[in-house]
C-alpha cells in the first residue's frame, strides 16, 4: 500500500516557533510540473525559519505551511517535465518552502533547477547545510564585491551560518579576514574556522577597532547580515572605494546608513540576493565551491545535529543568538 501522509512540523498562526509550530500528519505532497519530491535525509535550519513563524519574512506562503529551506534526500516522485532518471538519486539544495513544502518533513518539495547532485564524500548533516550558507557568502565575495588578494574583509554575524562561510571563502580568495562576534565562544569559533582577527562587539567599538586594524584606512568589503545599529556604525570604517554588502537583517531590521557618509566615505552600498540568479549561475557557482569542500579550502559550517523532535526549541535557541554555526535536523523516525 502506497503512503498517503508523512510527519511535518507546520505553521497555522503567527507568533514565535515553540508557540506556532505544531508536529502533525498531512498529505504526502504531489510534484507538479517542473518539481520533485525528496525524502528528506536531513534539514537545516536558519534565520528565515523563524521569521517565517513570526509572518516577517518576505516569502512567507499564505496559510498553512511547513518551513526548512534546505534539505538534502532520496528523490522520491517527479513532476511533468522532469527527468525520470533522477527518481532514486541523491540531492541537496533549497525546498520548495516559498508555496509551503518546506524540509522540516518526512519528504518535501523543490523545484528541480533548485537541486544539485549530492556527493558521496558529503554527509547528510553537511550537505544539508552547505548551500544557502556558501551560496550567499560566494555571490556576495565574488560576485557582488569582486574581492581581491589581500583586501580586508569584515564579516558581521560572524559566527553563524552564512558568517561562517564567509569567513572561510573570504580566507580561500586571498582576502585579509576580520569577524565580528558577541562573546568569547562566538569569537574562539571564528578563530578556529580562519579569521585573522576577531571583534567582539560585547566589549569594543566595532568601528574604532576596525579602523585600528587597518591603520585608519577601513574595511574594503564589509559582510552584512546583521543590519541594524551594529551594521550602521560599521559603515563609518568602510575605505575608500570599499563595498559594504547588504546580506541580511539578523538584527530584525536593514541598517539605515546614511548618505552622506556613503559619499564623505567614498564606498558602495551593494545589495546582495543569491535567489536573483538563474539555474546556470547557481551550477558555475556549485561547480567552483565543491573542489574547495572536497579539498579543505572550505569546511563545513555544520555546528550541531539535532533530532527531528527539537525542532521548535532549536528555532527559538537561533532567534535568541545562542547558536554558533548552522544547525541540522536528522530525518524524523518513521
Amino acid at each position: 500500500m502506497n503512503k498517503q501522509s508523512m510527519q511535518a512540523w507546520v505553521v497555522s498562526a503567527k507568533g514565535a516557533p515553540a508557540e506556532v509550530l505544531k508536529k502533525t500528519r498531512i498529505p504526502l505532497p504531489a510534484p507538479g510540473p517542473g518539481f520533485l519530491r525528496i525524502k528528506v535525509a536531513a534539514a537545516a535550519i536558519g534565520l528565515p525559519d523563524v521569521l517565517m513563524c513570526r509572518g516577517t519574512y518576505p516569502l512567507t506562503p499564505p496559510g498553512s505551511f511547513v518551513p526548512g529551506q534546505e534539505i538534502v534526500g532520496v528523490v522520491t516522485a517527479v513532476g511533468e517535465g522532469v527527468d525520470s532518471s533522477l527518481l532514486g538519486t541523491r540531492r541537496m539544495g533549497v525546498t520548495a518552502f516559498y508555496i509551503g513544502s518546506g524540509g522540516f518533513a518526512e519528504e518535501a518539495l523543490a523545484a528541480e533547477n533548485t537541486v544539485f547532485p549530492a556527493p558521496d564524500w558529503l554527509s547528510d548533516a553537511d550537505a544539508a547545510g552547505f548551500h544557502i550558507p556558501f551560496y550567499t557568502a560566494w555571490v556576495g565575495l565574488h560576485e557582488r564585491a569582486a574581492i581581491a588578494e589581500g583586501e580586508t574583509l569584515v564579516v558581521l554575524g560572524a559566527a553563524g551560518g552564512s558568517g561562517s562561510a564567509a569567513i572561510q571563502l573570504g580566507r580561500a580568495l586571498g582576502s585579509r579576514v576580520v569577524a565580528v562576534a558577541g562573546g568569547e565562544a562566538k569569537a574562539q569559533y571564528c578563530r578556529e574556522i580562519g579569521a585573522d582577527l576577531v571583534i567582539d562587539h560585547q566589549q569594543e567599538d566595532i568601528a574604532a577597532a576596525i579602523k585600528a586594524a587597518t591603520e585608519g584606512l577601513g574595511a574594503d568589503v564589509i559582510f552584512d547580515p546583521v543590519g541594524g545599529t551594529i551594521a550602521e556604525n560599521v559603515g563609518h570604517a568602510t575605505a575608500n572605494e570599499g563595498r559594504f554588502l547588504l546580506v541580511g537583517f539578523a538584527s530584525g531590521s536593514w541598517p539605515r546608513i546614511d548618505p552622506a557618509t556613503v559619499v564623505q566615505r567614498n564606498f558602495s552600498v551593494v545589495g546582495v540576493f543569491a535567489g536573483a540568479y538563474d539555474r546556470d549561475h547557481a551550477a558555475a557557482a556549485y561547480a567552483a565551491l565543491m573542489p574547495k569542500m572536497q579539498h579543505g579550502s572550505l569546511r563545513s559550517v555544520v555546528t550541531k545535529q539535532i533530532s527531528f523532535d527539537e525542532v521548535p526549541g532549536a528555532l527559538e535557541q537561533l532567534a535568541n543568538r545562542s547558536a554558533i554555526g548552522k544547525w541540522v535536523i536528522l530525518a524524523p523516525e518513521v
